[in-house]
């Protein structure tokens, strides 16, 4: 198993690719900080089997970065723990889709709130574990939109953008102490987000211009989070990886 005797932050753990994450990471032996706006029972049902199933330690924790009070004290339960974190799994998003023109100052405040700002203290106090035991991982989920600069996208690709930005500076500043940090930029994939929030036009044209045909499943998005979690990664970092099926 990849992931034997490591522990891992997800952030966005209750559906779409946190999910896929969280079941991916499990199967290959790591012990989960599940980490989800809200905590419902039928969550908590789910991490319950997969504990079962995959016979590993799954702890649900509250973390809503629309929440800045609730963001330290995610944090702050997180280090109490005294685990020794491994892998932080940076995934919860929020999007927005409209015209520049048509975007408040609010509504970019949000989406960067979310996205950049509230996800950037959170790290900052998971580093001081990683930074204490001179090893760690961390993974961004950015997306294509980031560099595609997809029409309507502006608050949301601008905040993408930032946070592919930060984690090459991190990159370089972290990896002295042996901490990789590295980006996935997901394609169209076939979450309940991306249908929300993505016309049938929109996503019709695009399989017009992906090499594969198809939108990417959630699965395979985690497939490439276990490739960088793991020591098959050992000498990467910094890098920001496409998975869009040749977008």
């Amino acid at each position: 198993m990849l992931l034997e005797k490591k522990t891992a932050i997800i952030t966005g753990s209750n559906k779409g690719i946190g999910l896929e994450i969280l079941k991916l990471f499990s199967s290959n032996g790591a012990d989960i900080i599940a980490c989800s706006r809200k905590c419902e029972n039928e969550f908590l049902d789910k991490l319950d089997s997969y504990k079962e199933k995959f016979k590993n330690k799954i702890i649900p924790i509250k973390l809503d970065f629309s929440d800045e009070e609730n963001v330290k004290e995610a944090a702050n339960e997180i280090l109490s723990l005294k685990n020794n974190i491994d892998i932080l799994v940076n995934n919860a998003s929020s999007i927005h889709t409209s015209l520049f023109q048509m975007t408040t100052k609010k509504k970019f405040m949000e989406i960067f709130n979310v996205n950049l700002f509230s996800q950037s203290v959170f790290t900052q106090f998971i580093l001081k574990s990683m930074i204490k035991n001179k090893s760690g991982n961390i993974i961004y989920i950015s997306s294509s939109s980031a560099q595609d600069a997809n029409v309507g996208r502006s608050a949301y690709a601008s905040s993408k953008a930032a946070v592919n930005t930060q984690a090459k500076v991190l990159s370089k500043e972290l990896g002295k102490l042996n901490i990789r940090v590295n980006t996935i930029a997901p394609g169209l994939t076939d979450t309940d987000m991306m249908r929300n929030n993505t016309t049938d036009e929109v996503i019709n044209n695009a399989l017009q211009q992906i090499s594969l045909g198809r939108i990417a499943k959630p699965n395979e998005i985690a497939s490439v989070a276990l490739f960088l979690a793991s020591n098959l990664s050992s000498y990467v970092t910094g890098q920001i990886i496409r998975v869009d099926g040749g977008m």
